[in-house]
């Protein structure tokens, strides 16, 4: 008989509702307008040059009569003198005396000769010399407007970030934060499970605890899909806006946009709005230990059915999740993942898969989210079912260790990409962020589904495909990819299901409420037959966690 544990140790065997908890451990900026003159500035600067330039004297004109004298020179150098300083003085007062402050020198007609040519010298050397101070004020005061034109002001953009960790390749934070250059703010912020995130997120919006550093003051959060009905039916995040005009959504598959248009109550919906946008996923898969299997001349595990195999009764651990369980069972019995009503498309109808799931339980030692991995690499269990996201990692510090998908199919997840519906909190602890999210949210989704962005999945950098992958799956992993690198036996490649499995794949939908209270009675079925075991959970986890400190020196050796 299985037993039943739940990520948070509580005495339910079998969490409900269920959810993938997966935890684990480890474009261009747009073009914000720099300040430029006002027009008025500009009308001021241009009004300033043709005063400087208009101060030297007409030159006289034709048609003078003979007993017309020209006025003197110092009364055409003076008059000159007053337009500047009016001049200056009008358009940057800060430069020269105001105008109720300049002082002109009055003509006076009695002068002598000597005097008035004594006169005209210094009026010369002063125009000089004023000529000279206003080239050079001229001259600074376009350089200095020049040195405005070109400063780059330090205008800086927010972007928030909270993901899962480990799900977010390093090479990305890096080539993403080179090409918006230094106006980015990037803060990133991971969490240990989507779990995490997800209850984060709810207790921003039920408790109103929310301040700089919370998810939900987050401008987007990754999020896994089979979160997103419920994030969406209870308000805590927002549909992404402006999504038909990006390049982004034209480039998803129409299989990606019809799982990710909802409704208002989280169901798929040809009317609804995009809520998400995916930048990775993977599937279920069943890693089994080669060497135990040769010890006991067992066969390959191929397909769901292995799992009911006799001699593997007590030798399997799986996560604890109802969605993926009872999937299991209705994959097994030739059905899909996502049936509306158990009763008219699965043959036999509940009764049958309830005797199936109980016989899967009676195969299974450990249904557990946290340790069923744990159970796997010290021995304990032979064969893991789980989370590519989980697996593969584990599986690659291991030995004589394979893994598969299913050759009827299995269940697919998503890591997305979702807005917090921060507009509905009253604060002002979160500054800007209540009136929207950063204007750079598109460009981060756009930077994620780059061609490019699909290298650290294909070199298994982390585990997952690209979103391109699901429609277009690699038939076979380039050689230089591969190189030098340790081959994991899997018929997995590059992450993705060979396509003829990966057509019988399916996303996990949202349940109606029939489907739902089926599930419920299946799950209640197991939980009724498994109670005698319940209070030795803590026990089994602390021998676990022994065996687990013992044994690995000694495989390590």
């Amino acid at each position: 008989m299985a037993t039943f544990l739940s990520s948070s140790q509580t005495s339910s065997p079998l969490k409900f509702p269920s959810h993938r908890n997966r935890s684990r451990s480890p474009s261009s900026l747009s073009s914000f307008p720099l300040p430029r003159f006002s027009s008025r500035a500009n009308k001021h600067f241009s009004t300033l040059r043709y005063t400087l330039n208009s101060h030297s004297p007409a030159p006289p004109t034709s048609g003078h009569s003979d007993h017309l004298r020209p006025p003197p020179q110092t009364l055409l150098r003076l008059a000159a003198s007053a337009v500047v300083f009016l001049g200056l003085g009008f358009a940057f007062g800060a430069r020269a005396c105001s105008a109720n402050s300049a002082q002109f020198p009055t003509l006076l007609p009695s002068q002598s000769s000597t005097a008035q040519e004594e006169q005209i010298s210094q009026d010369d050397q002063d125009g000089k010399k004023g000529d000279n101070v206003e080239r050079f004020e001229d001259n600074k005061l376009e350089e200095a407007f020049n040195t405005w034109k070109s400063k780059t002001f330090a205008l800086t953009v927010p972007l928030k970030i909270v993901a899962l960790r480990g799900s977010v390749p390093p090479s990305w934070l890096k080539d993403f934060m080179q090409s918006q250059g230094k106006r980015l703010k990037f803060q990133l912020k991971f969490n240990g499970s989507l779990e995490g995130i997800f209850s984060d997120l709810s207790r921003t919006f039920s408790k109103g605890n929310v301040g700089p550093s919370s998810v939900g003051a987050a401008d987007i959060i990754g999020v896994g899909d089979s979160w997103l009905s419920y994030a969406i039916k209870n308000a805590i995040i927002q549909p992404i806006e402006g999504v038909e005009d990006q390049e982004w959504f034209k480039g998803l598959t129409p299989r990606w946009k019809v799982f990710l248009r909802r409704n208002s109550d989280g169901a798929i919906d040809p009317d609804g709005k995009i809520w998400a946008a995916p930048f990775r996923w993977g599937c279920m898969v069943i890693a089994y230990k080669k060497s135990k299997f040769r010890k006991q001349n067992l066969a390959p595990i191929e397909d769901w059915a292995d799992l009911w195999r006799p001699e593997l009764a007590g030798r399997i651990s799986m996560v604890n999740c109802p969605r993926e369980v009872v999937g299991a069972v209705l994959k097994y019995m030739g059905a899909s993942y996502n049936v509306n009503n158990i009763n008219l498309q699965v043959d036999g109808g509940r009764d049958a898969v309830k005797q199936n799931l109980n016989l899967l339980a009676n195969q299974v030692r450990l249904f557990d989210n946290m340790n069923y991995l744990k159970a796997f690499g010290v021995g304990d269990v032979w064969v893991a079912v789980g989370w590519s996201s989980d697996i593969l990692p584990a599986a690659k510090r291991m030995s004589n260790v394979a893994v598969v998908v299913p050759k009827s199919g299995a269940s697919l997840w998503a890591d997305l990409w979702a807005i917090p519906a921060a507009s509905r909190l009253e604060t002002n602890r979160i500054g800007g962020r209540i009136r929207g999210p950063s204007p750079l949210i598109h460009q981060w989704i756009e930077f994620c589904l780059q061609a490019a962005r699909a290298v650290p999945f294909k070199q298994e950098v982390i585990p997952g495909a690209s979103p391109s992958a699901l429609e277009n799956p690699p038939v076979e992993l380039p050689k230089e990819l591969t190189k030098g690198k340790p081959r994991l036996d899997t018929n997995l490649i590059a992450g993705v299901p060979p396509p003829d499995i990966l057509a019988k794949c399916e996303f996990l939908e949202p349940l109606s409420d029939s489907t739902l209270s089926d599930y419920q009675w299946l799950v209640a079925s197991i939980q009724k037959s498994d109670r005698g075991l319940i209070h030795k959970m803590h026990h089994f986890i602390s021998l676990l966690i022994h065996n687990f400190w013992l044994k690995l020196p000694v495989k390590a050796t």
